[in-house]
């Protein structure tokens, strides 16, 4: 099967209905089938759709953003923390490199501060409202580069 583009609409909400994120009123969300740019949940029942159909998509947690897992959560000393203002809702990067865990501030103390380094959206179950915009086949340059180039296309 060859990798294709996608563009589509969506409204994300979790299960009490709140909005989480949404693409309406701006551009279209473009992506790379089976590039991993977007949960597996989402990608399996997108893949089966074609231009012009519009769906609602329920993603268990499993399939979205995965469990929480609670080893992923850890208390440290204030003084460890670079910001001597930090609060709750506030971020740090867990390491070096791209991939360290952005590391989320849930609770501060006058000693210690907790930070949770899974996703905000891990444990909980989702739904895609999603209009399919467009398919189409991806360039060999796409399918090298790792991500769609967009209608006016893209070079590096």
């Amino acid at each position: 099967m060859k990798q294709r583009v996608i563009s589509i609409h969506y409204t994300l909400t979790d299960n009490t209905g709140t909005t989480l994120d949404t693409s309406r009123g701006q551009e279209p969300f473009m992506f790379l089938e089976g590039a991993g740019q977007i949960i597996p949940g989402l990608e399996r029942a997108l893949a089966l759709l074609s231009a012009g159909d519009k769906r609602k998509i329920d993603v268990k947690a499993s399939d979205a953003y995965g469990d929480r897992d609670d080893t992923r959560v850890v208390q440290v000393e204030r003084s460890r923390i670079p910001n001597p203002q930090v609060k709750v809702g506030d971020m740090f990067q867990g390491g070096d490199g791209p991939e360290a865990p952005v590391l989320v501030v849930t609770e501060v103390t006058t000693t210690h501060v907790t930070l949770d380094g899974n996703h905000p959206l891990a444990g909980k179950d989702l739904t895609f409202d999603v209009e399919v915009i467009s398919l189409r086949e991806a360039s060999p340059q796409e399918i090298t580069h790792g991500h769609a180039h967009g209608a006016h296309g893209h070079d590096h």
